[in-house]
């Protein structure tokens, strides 16, 4: 299984990064489109949708967490990640807001952010993720740059 991660669209959606999730299995964003257009821009993909609200989605109708299990594996979606010592209760915790990519170990929990498809910050490009799911339940990460 194949799933496009994307988060923090600060409204935008550049047509060669559609073009590229247009193919995945599952498509999930971690918050922060900023406005309706930039979330129907997405879900007009036609892919599968998972989809988590920001701090900056006001108007959205979206959960502010989303578990879902895939191939025997828990995640966790939401946008702001908590403080270290409240990370648990998933196999990986996805989220948004830095807008800095990440992948690492907290606790017995995988943390992973795409990084920002609309608004760069401190100092890392715009990026976002492939997260491939085997049917194992083992994964693979891949950060792209926008």
């Amino acid at each position: 299984m194949k799933i496009a991660v994307i988060a923090d669209t600060h409204g935008k959606f550049p047509a060669h990064v559609a073009e590229a999730i247009s193919t995945a299995d599952e498509i999930w964003h971690l918050g922060d489109f900023c406005d309706l257009n930039a979330l129907n821009a997405v879900k007009d993909l036609g892919r599968p949708f998972y989809g988590v609200l920001g701090n900056n989605d006001y108007t959205l109708d979206l959960p502010e967490k989303l578990l879902l299990e895939r191939h025997g594996r828990t995640f966790l979606l939401i946008h702001i990640p908590p403080a270290p010592t409240r990370i648990g209760g998933a196999d990986f915790l996805l989220h948004g807001h830095t807008h800095v990519p990440r992948d690492e170990m907290v606790n017995t929990t995988r943390v992973l952010n795409p990084g920002t498809i609309g608004k760069p910050n401190h100092g890392a490009p715009c990026s976002w993720a492939w997260l491939t799911v085997h049917d194992d339940g083992s994964i693979e990460w891949e950060v792209l740059l926008v």
